[in-house]
């Protein structure tokens, strides 16, 4: 046992790390439930071993990842919250505090501490379905969700509280599908559209795709009128008997994925 201890201390530091590395990349790739310590292990080229002693399970090894991840990210959001609700005490609009969240997820991910991988591994953490993330999240981070809440809430006095969580929920979720289906590079080119253009206006085009989701109208009466047409437009489709399928054009493979067209704004090859 002393010598197995020795030899895990001989490179004790770069283990941990490479450890620590290929959980980050597996759990970004397949989610907590579907990576396994062999996995990891494999990856990182290294034992179960090695696990045990630096860490002692997988659940304390993914812990030591989201606290070396989300901690400082969620001590410098509250730091800059403090500071722009000291700079404008009569309160921020949505956008804004959409923009707190954000913006120094964006700085750290061009951090070498952090790394280009960051803001999909926040997408993953604020998608992944599995309780332990879940329960992770909740027992450490429930006052930062909380100040937040009430920075929303300043922000959007109307919106009954019970209301804005679910707005704040499906908002979080669409940042998460943004975030963890695509690298930093690539969420650039998508929204500067070939353009060059600085950080704030890249920042700006996300955040006015999130906004909505926050302010948009909900439910009323000319929406619900609307989606009644196309419910009664969709039974009279459906009791109809298909005609011979034909090749659906979207699903051909020429000229690009069905993604890329939607990128460049058509919906043919």
């Amino acid at each position: 046992m002393s010598r197995l201890s020795a030899a895990l201390r001989g490179g004790s530091g770069d283990t941990r790390k490479r450890l620590l590395e290929a959980t980050e990349s597996l759990f970004i790739e397949s989610g907590y439930e579907a990576m396994s310590l062999r996995q990891i292990t494999a990856r990182a080229q290294a034992n179960l071993a090695a696990v045990n002693y630096h860490f002692g399970s997988k659940e304390a090894l993914v812990q030591a990842l989201l606290s070396q991840r989300l901690a400082r990210l969620n001590n410098e959001r509250l730091q800059l919250l403090d500071a722009c609700e000291e700079r404008w005490p009569d309160g921020m609009d949505a956008s804004a505090v959409l923009g707190i969240l954000f913006i120094p997820a964006f700085r750290l991910s061009r951090d070498g501490f952090c790394g280009p991988a960051f803001m999909r591994l926040l997408g993953r953490v604020y998608s992944d379905p599995s309780p332990f993330v879940r329960n992770y999240l909740q027992e450490h981070y429930r006052p930062i969700f909380g100040r937040f809440f009430e920075a929303f809430s300043r922000a959007l006095p109307l919106l009954p509280r019970n209301e804005l969580g679910l707005r704040l929920h499906f908002t979080l979720k669409a940042l998460s599908g943004i975030l963890a289906g695509e690298d930093m590079h690539e969420l650039i080119t998508t929204l500067s559209k070939g353009e060059t253009i600085d950080d704030a206006g890249l920042l700006a085009r996300l955040i006015s795709l999130l906004s909505p989701i926050l302010t948009a109208p909900f439910g009323n009466p000319e929406q619900v009128s609307v989606i009644e047409q196309v419910l009664r437009m969709d039974q009279a489709v459906a009791a109809v008997p298909p005609a011979a399928a034909a090749p659906d054009p979207i699903d051909a493979p020429v000229g690009g994925s069905v993604l890329q067209w939607l990128k460049e704004g058509r919906l043919t090859p």
